[in-house]
């Protein structure tokens, strides 16, 4: 496939584009993204016909700026790890309040946070501020690897310059959530495998 020249737009292009209430495809160090701003978050479901109970992924540039919507109980457990593995492959499910809160996991008090490892995806974060992500490919069908596939399955969305994107790992990351009193526990084993994470029963095996 090829990608359309004039639907490939630079950073300050694609800041406009999610500003004015749109969705984007972006690069990360894992998949490919399907990106908007956290106010905007509705469309990703009906963009990527995907179930409103799961939850999509608040990506930012700086561990203040996300840890900020997380519960004060959970936070210095989180910027330690936050400190350790990020930015990385790693997802922190903590429990949060507020407008982000809400828009990205509705009905539900957590969020699940991330700074990628990925500098055109962080030159960019640090621009728009935190975007609502998920990986680029519709529901139930494989991940999108490159921004080739990405586009293949969203035609009609801007992707971030330059192409081709970094290569990415291709492997989702590892997801772990802060629960009182027990502390980390797995949801998704993936590369980064930080110490003191436990699995509870319906986690093991």
């Amino acid at each position: 496939m090829t990608i359309n020249p004039l639907n490939v737009l630079d950073r300050d292009g694609i800041e406009v584009h999610l500003r004015a209430g749109g969705a984007a495809l972006l690069p990360t160090d894992t998949l490919p993204a399907l990106a908007a701003m956290p106010e905007q978050a509705a469309q990703i479901w009906r963009l990527k016909k995907r179930p409103q109970d799961k939850p999509l992924i608040l990506m930012g540039a700086d561990v203040d700026g996300l840890l900020c919507h997380v519960s004060p109980a959970a936070r210095a457990d989180a910027s330690a790890l936050a400190q350790l593995h990020w930015p990385g492959a790693l997802t922190l499910v903590i429990p949060a309040f507020g407008a982000f809160a809400e828009a990205l996991n509705p009905g539900v008090a957590t969020l699940g946070l991330r700074i990628p490892a990925c500098k055109p995806m962080l030159d960019l974060l640090r621009c728009s501020g935190p975007l609502a992500t998920t990986s680029a490919n519709l529901s139930g069908e494989n991940s999108s690897r490159t921004e080739r596939e990405a586009a293949r399955a969203f035609p009609e969305l801007p992707l971030l310059a330059p192409i081709p994107w970094p290569a990415p790992s291709c492997q989702a990351s590892s997801v772990i959530a802060w629960q009182e009193p027990q502390g980390w526990h797995w949801l998704r084993r993936g590369a980064v495998m930080p110490a003191g994470v436990v699995s509870l029963p319906e986690c093991s095996g």
